[in-house]
């Protein structure tokens, strides 16, 4: 028999209730009511676009952005409990969105419901909450991105990931090419008619293994480039005259995805495609005011930089710190779960951060 939850906290009590909707891309309408009423019951005006929603605190022109995603991934096999079943074992919440990233939802929106409660007001500010949607489905709808343009400017933000409460102020980017190499065909018993295009590809791989992009970003290093697939040829009796090759390259703020591409483009003998080059990396000022509100509210924490993606791609033109509680690589586990204790810390931490930032 599961242990029973030993806390209250209201929190915590938020989480539980999100994790049992099966929010999946596209499926976030459910959850998204529940948690319009769930604001709206006190006092604070709840707006829609859509199946995002957002609601503020304060009425001034420098906003402080609270983002996280309401949708989760379908869930894993092997999962210990009913994965929309939320279930406290040994201080720990299982459950699908547990970790990504309903944690950071329940916090920021517990943080900014109490503070309205205690009848704190930004100076000349405004705290804005916005919860949004289709962040883990990856298709070109986003719901922050739509939602963006409905907003009022935004001067700072919080994207709310599994960071364990440490500020993240750089994440990388990932950009996707496909290399098309082009020969000629033939009787693979006359190859020297032909020209293989899988050698073509073959030498195009070396080059690529070979170059070196050292500019290192301090917190990301310098980017990564993998060959991650290669197709080429019909038949085992004919020179191919196609291949294919997908490139997955992990880019830093040290290098634009135009620069790269430009580079790889000329060193390469096949036509360069770009597949994806939505995902561009971010980074953050040391010395940006949220950096500076973070850290005076994490005073032990250590900012790093981040490998994963996430909607801060979105905010990438204003000053943005990614935290939350949680730890990542639980995140699309069967095993997703979070320490108790520290939702119930996120919401200090969150507090903390809008003061600071507001202070």
């Amino acid at each position: 028999m599961p242990n029973v939850a030993t806390t209250h906290h209201p929190a915590v009590e938020l989480l539980r209730a999100l994790i049992r909707f099966p929010s999946l891309s596209h499926e976030e309408g459910p959850v998204a009511d529940f948690v319009a009423e769930h604001v709206a019951a006190t006092g604070l005006a709840v707006e829609r676009h859509g199946d995002n929603l957002y609601f503020s605190l304060g009425e001034g022109d420098d906003v402080l952005l609270l983002n996280t995603h309401l949708d989760v991934v379908p869930a894993s096999k092997g999962h210990p409990f009913d994965p929309f079943d939320p279930v406290v074992q040994d201080g720990e919440l299982f459950g699908r969105g547990s970790v990504d990233a309903k944690a950071s939802g329940a916090a920021m929106t517990t943080a900014v419901l109490e503070l309205a409660r205690a009848g704190w007001q930004p100076e000349g500010g405004r705290v804005l909450v916005a919860l949004t949607t289709c962040e883990e489905g990856g298709g070109m709808y986003n719901g922050l991105q739509d939602l963006r343009p409905h907003l009022p400017p935004i001067r700072a933000g919080i994207v709310g990931e599994p960071t364990e409460l440490q500020p993240c102020v750089a994440q990388k980017g990932l950009l996707i090419l496909k290399l098309h190499a082009q020969g000629t065909s033939s009787h693979a018993g006359r190859a020297h008619l032909g020209d293989n295009a899988i050698s073509r590809a073959a030498r195009d791989i070396q080059r690529l293994d070979d170059l070196a992009l050292d500019r290192a970003d301090p917190y990301l290093g310098t980017p990564s480039i993998s060959v991650t697939t290669i197709e080429g040829g019909t038949a085992r009796n004919v020179v191919p005259d196609r291949c294919t090759l997908a490139v997955d390259i992990r880019t830093t703020p040290a290098y634009t995805h135009a620069e790269i591409i430009d580079d790889i483009t000329a060193l390469v003998e096949s036509e360069v495609e770009v597949f994806s080059n939505r995902f561009i990396p971010v980074a953050t000022d040391d010395e940006a005011r949220i950096v500076r509100a973070a850290r005076a509210a994490r005073p032990d924490a250590t900012p790093f930089g981040s490998p994963t993606a996430s909607d801060w791609i979105f905010l990438h033109d204003v000053p943005v710190v990614k935290l939350g509680p949680g730890i990542s690589e639980r995140s699309h586990t069967a095993e997703e779960r979070i320490d108790i204790a520290e939702v119930e810390a996120a919401v200090d931490v969150y507090t903390s951060i809008i003061r600071h930032y507001f202070g």
